[in-house]
């Protein structure tokens, strides 16, 4: 009989994934099966083990997917196959997540089990809406507070006159009950005019405040349509919003872009425009494949010292060819006197983690500046390599082999459309969700098109379009795409700069 699987009780953060923490996430990478709740993001999910099962117990607005009676047993009976689990719940788990009763009912099951605590909405949410919860000018107590609980109960076990005297209250999952908790607080003796926030989707680019005090914010809630999830913090304290607020004054704070580019690349361009506060929607058009063969790339690499110069055009084509050159020659010594020419600093990065140094890289990142680029070198006679897409365009050969050289251009890699419907991108566009569509190369928008329905799809006029580069350019006009936002350099860091100039000078 197997060994039972570890349970590891998964504190996943209140929205931001990367609130999640490093042992968080580590056990996540090695769980077979993850078992998680509504509020837990999908880049999260993403670092979950290729490998894992992934089931969803949560519930939206007190509906549950399925029971928390039908939840524990899950628990048991995944880690008694051998499993290890990742129970990953928002927030932290044992702050109203009811976690104590799921690592009651594994440790009565003889399940071993492991807490991973979590950083807690209670916390994160009121500091991203720049309210410290206490502070030496106004209190130095504070309380949380179930807000699911029904305060008008007669079983209530809310200490109602007690926490009304704390200095700042945090109710969690209490916008339902909010007409209720503001009464019960001011019946007890809370001033009237005591500061209120309420805060819905903290952490997250959708993130929303709304400020008033216990005499005014039920109304104002109902007004503004304000649902959960959302949390209440009561106190003077809500004052100081309006000096210390942050993470609502991002430059791109709750704007909503796209990135086309393939999961596993889109990492800095999803990274810097979260740091602006953008809300990324990831919508890979292409996937990168190996060639239909190699037998181009693996002759050149047969024949390397026939090579003075080795020119790259993505991180792409530096990947599949070190992966070929180490299966087949093994010692990066084989490439002593190869010079190497990259067509931007991305690609060069990717040229020098194999701790090999980078002659050549243009002024301007395009095919047309690699080419300008070599007009200093005396290429005359030269075998160059150009490792680089299945289908690429011709300047750069053609424009060295007018130099004089004799360029040798292999397949290594092509890409691919990874299908789908485009339902969902369609939706989000109509829906204003959609602020700015980028693309990267001319096959992220071939294939975008394709996937939403050929060129007669609409894309509303509001959506702005960003592209690197003239090339990419150029494929968005053939698709009669409007292109709004381009400027150099032509890199990611570019992109995103071009991508926040267009929009706050709106």
């Amino acid at each position: 009989m197997k060994e039972p699987g570890t349970v590891y009780i998964i504190g996943a953060g209140p929205g931001d994934p990367g609130l999640i923490t490093v042992k968080g996430s580590e056990c996540l990478r090695r769980a077979d099966v993850v078992v998680y709740d509504y509020l837990v993001s999908e880049e999260i999910l993403r670092r979950a083990g290729k490998g894992a099962r992934l089931i969803y117990v949560g519930k939206i607005g007190g509906q549950h997917h399925i029971s928390q009676g039908e939840l524990n047993p899950i628990l048991v009976e995944e880690a008694l196959k051998g499993n290890t689990v990742a129970r990953l719940k928002g927030g932290d788990p044992f702050i109203f997540g009811r976690g104590g009763e799921e690592v009651e009912f594994l440790e009565e099951a003889g399940v071993p089990f492991e807490v991973v605590p979590g950083v807690t909405s209670a916390i994160a949410v009121p500091a991203y809406a720049g309210i410290p919860l206490t502070h030496r000018a106004f209190t130095s107590t504070v309380a949380f507070v179930t807000g699911h609980e029904d305060p008008a109960k007669d079983e209530s076990r809310i200490d109602w006159e007690r926490i009304s005297a704390i200095g700042t209250l945090v109710f969690l999952m209490g916008v339902r009950n909010l007409p209720l908790i503001t009464a019960s607080l001011m019946e007890y003796g809370r001033e009237p005019s005591t500061l209120v926030a309420l805060i819905r989707w903290g952490t997250t680019p959708d993130q929303e405040t709304l400020t008033g005090t216990l005499d005014t914010i039920a109304a104002l809630a109902k007004k503004h349509n304000f649902s959960a999830p959302a949390i209440c913090v009561v106190g003077d304290v809500v004052g100081l919003r309006g000096r210390l607020g942050w993470f609502e004054k991002k430059p791109l704070f709750g704007k909503g872009i796209v990135i086309t580019r393939p999961e596993e690349q889109a990492g800095e361009l999803a990274a810097l425009l979260r740091e602006r506060g953008a809300r990324v929607i990831s919508f890979p058009t292409i996937r990168i494949a190996p060639p239909d063969d190699f037998c181009d790339l693996d002759r050149a690499i047969e024949n390397i010292e026939q090579y003075p110069w080795i020119v790259f055009t993505s991180a792409n084509g530096v990947r599949f060819f070190f992966e070929r050159f180490f299966g087949l020659r093994g010692d990066i010594r084989d490439l002593k006197g190869v010079r190497f020419c990259t067509i931007g600093p991305a690609t060069r990065a990717c040229v020098e983690a194999y701790h090999i140094p980078v002659d050549l890289v243009p002024d301007q990142y395009l095919s047309e500046g690699v080419v300008e680029a070599f007009g200093s070198w005396d290429i005359a006679g030269q075998n160059i390599l150009l490792p680089r897409a299945e289908i690429a365009g011709d300047v750069i050969p053609e424009g060295l082999s007018a130099m004089g050289a004799h360029v040798d251009v292999a397949a290594a890699y092509r890409t691919v459309s990874p299908g789908g419907d485009g339902k969902d991108i369609l939706e989000l566009m109509e829906s204003g969700r959609v602020d700015v569509l980028t693309f990267t190369s001319p096959s992220t928008v071939d294939n975008f098109i394709d996937i939403i329905g050929g060129s007669g799809a609409v894309i509303p006029d509001r959506v702005r379009i960003a592209c690197i580069g003239p090339v990419t350019e150029r494929a968005c006009r053939k698709h009669c795409l409007h292109v709004d936002i381009m400027q150099g350099p032509y890199s990611i860091p570019g992109l995103v700069e071009a991508i926040e100039t267009h929009l706050t000078q709106a």
